[in-house]
C-alpha cells in the first residue's frame, strides 16, 4: 500500500469509529470525527499531513491513491 491509500483508509476508519462511539458510548466522541475532518481540511489547504509525514519517515512508498 502507498502513503496516500493508508492516509485515506485511516481517515475513513477514524470517522466511522467516531460516529459509532458517539452512538454507542457518548456524544462527545463526535469530536474525533470533527478532528479528523479538520485535519483533512488543513491538509488540503497546506499540503501537509502529519500521518503522511510519519509514514514517509517509516519508509512506506509514495504513490497516488487512484493509480
Amino acid at each position: 500500500m502507498t502513503v496516500d491509500r493508508i492516509v485515506h483508509l485511516v481517515a475513513g476508519l477514524m470517522v466511522l469509529a467516531g460516529i459509532a462511539l458517539s452512538y454507542a458510548v457518548h456524544p462527545y466522541w463526535l469530536g474525533l470525527s470533527v478532528f479528523v475532518g479538520l485535519n483533512l481540511a488543513q491538509s488540503g489547504l497546506t499540503n501537509f499531513c502529519p500521518l503522511a509525514f510519519m509514514l514517509k519517515k517509516a519508509g512506506v512508498r509514495e504513490g497516488d491513491c487512484c493509480s
